[in-house]
């Protein structure tokens, strides 16, 4: 009887792998693993123009898996850890070898925050400790060459930045908006009279025992005004004149910032561009970052609000997975993938259990109850401190993941060094026939621009190919800052010596698509192309 029940157990858990495997394969979306040790646990992603990716760490995070070249140490008396560091906490990533190659970070970038400058060069502001009011500079170059982190010794910020949020502005001076204890705002390269930080009793109005208020949701609207998230609440915010035009109502269901762990996204412009619809889901119950509790369950509401309507109003809806420390990605085609984050608990070292492995697609044209779609599931928990950030290939790269103080690999859910990447349902095999291929297309375009694109698909084109313009943000803390989809007017394709040629006009001022590079995208029923990098200018 004892061999028969263990043979019946043996079978039952046979038929339920069977099942769930079953399942999995026809969920869509496949994953891969890119980089078995990229040597650091990356709390801050970005990627460049020449199709490498800036990976950053805490620099006092003790010795990480990749050392610096021989010779090159950072000597900091005060590091609890190393006093003589020669070990990377920054990396770059060639996305044509995956090869990765040390860069060396002086002051400790621990909750940082960052944005490309209009030249592409990536400006990071501010951290912890002897990093609080620093200014640091990539400029990268193509993967041959040698570029590396320059400290800014002749300028510092006037206010020290610890969880602050960046934010490109279309003149191309960055604004940096809050951290902790720092309720105020401030520009880079500074302001014509305004050299040093301005408050903004907005986050000062919504800060609570959780600090709620920290990595404020900061989005570029098509008006040139911010929308500013913090807590539950928002406003429009008038840089230009420092002030609060609008306040927005209260979003239901609790804060959504760090450390309660939300994420959010501004939808595609698209149309005349007046129209600026921004989305902000998931999240920790309140109190679970007081108390400590690992085991709280996350909610799973979403808030979408369209946020230049004279008398704007949330809609609710409720993701498949309650979900805290997820990233929102916008991809190509319009849509958002959202992956990363647990189902319990809040942010913060050892603070949450139950990984979230589903990634979700929001698709915004469907109605309420049907915008949610469950993806294949990963098998790598992507916990506090991990990344996601689109490749112009319509990848997602996925990084990162350190639930704890110091680099710990024998733990649960244990510091993750392996780099992935998850392919949208869009990159599948059946459908390679209808991807364009972008044959030809300016390097610069100014604003307002009438200019071609040539692209070149396998099967004859149906309905209008899009051009899309996506910038490149900066990953971090649940929050892509900077983060922009532009889908700018296009005609009908028309044959052209075995090509199709779409006449184009480029975005119509930096409110709509602030200066700088944007990986531009022609997207064919729904498949995108490989991008193509374009400098938006003036």
């Amino acid at each position: 009887m004892a061999k028969y029940a263990s043979s019946s157990r043996w079978l039952l858990q046979s038929l339920i792998f069977t099942i769930l495997w079953t399942v999995r394969a026809q969920l869509p979306g496949t994953w891969e693993l890119l980089v078995p040790n990229a040597g650091v646990a990356s709390m801050h992603t970005a990627v460049t123009r020449f199709n490498t990716v800036v990976l950053l760490d805490r620099t006092n995070i003790g010795p990480s898996r990749k050392m610096l070249p021989k010779g090159h140490c950072r000597i900091d008396s005060n590091d609890v850890v190393l006093k003589k560091d020669c070990f990377a906490h920054s990396v770059v990533l060639d996305l044509q070898t995956n090869q990765i190659r040390p860069l060396m970070i002086l002051t400790d970038t621990w909750c940082s925050s960052g944005q490309f400058l209009p030249d592409g060069t990536l400006v990071q502001t501010g951290g912890d400790l002897d990093g609080f009011k620093k200014i640091r500079k990539f400029e990268p170059c193509e993967p041959g060459e040698f570029c590396d982190w320059v400290e800014l010794k002749d300028v510092e910020l006037a206010n020290g930045r610890w969880y602050a949020t960046n934010q490109i502005l279309p003149d191309g001076t960055v604004i940096i908006v809050g951290g902790r204890g720092t309720n105020t705002v401030e520009y880079y390269p500074p302001r014509k009279n305004k050299n040093g930080a301005i408050e903004l009793k907005f986050l000062a109005d919504v800060e609570d025992n959780q600090m709620d208020n920290l990595y404020p949701y900061v989005h570029l609207l098509p008006n040139g005004h911010l929308f500013i998230f913090a807590n539950n609440k928002a406003v429009m915010y008038d840089h230009e004149g420092n002030r609060v035009i609008r306040d927005y109502p209260a979003l239901s269901g609790g804060p959504r910032n760090y450390p309660s762990a939300g994420s959010s996204v501004m939808l595609a412009l698209e149309g005349d561009f007046s129209t600026a619809v921004i989305v902000i889901c998931g999240g920790a119950q309140y109190g679970a970052f007081i108390e400590r509790s690992t085991d709280t369950p996350a909610h799973g509401s979403c808030g979408r609000i369209v946020a230049t309507d004279p008398k704007p109003g949330w809609e609710m809806e409720d993701m498949p997975y309650g979900r805290i420390m997820g990233d929102m990605v916008m991809l190509p085609t319009g849509d958002t993938l959202i992956i990363n984050g647990a189902q319990a608990g809040t942010q913060g070292f050892e603070m949450a259990s139950n990984p979230c492995l589903y990634p979700v697609l929001y698709r915004p044209d469907q109605p309420v109850g049907l915008r949610f779609m469950t993806l294949n599931p990963g098998t790598v928990p992507r916990m506090y401190h991990s990344t996601a950030n689109l490749l112009p290939d319509g990848r997602v790269l996925i990084a990162g993941s350190n639930p704890h103080y110091f680099y710990k690999f024998g733990a649960e859910f244990p510091t993750e060094l392996r780099l992935e990447t998850f392919s949208p349902e869009y990159l599948s095999p059946d459908r390679a026939n209808v991807r364009p291929v972008i044959e030809g297309i300016p390097e610069t375009v100014r604003y307002g621009e009438a200019f071609d694109v040539f692209v070149s698909v396998s099967l004859p084109v149906v309905g209008i190919i899009e051009v899309n313009f996506g910038n490149a943000p900066f990953a971090t803390h649940s929050f892509s800052q900077g983060q922009r989809l532009v889908k700018i007017n296009v005609t009908p394709s028309v044959p052209d010596s075995g090509r199709y040629r779409i006449k184009c006009t480029a975005p119509p001022n930096g409110a709509v698509a602030p200066l700088g590079y944007y990986m531009v995208f022609a997207v064919n029923q729904g498949v995108p192309s490989v991008a193509r990098w374009v400098h938006l200018v003036a």
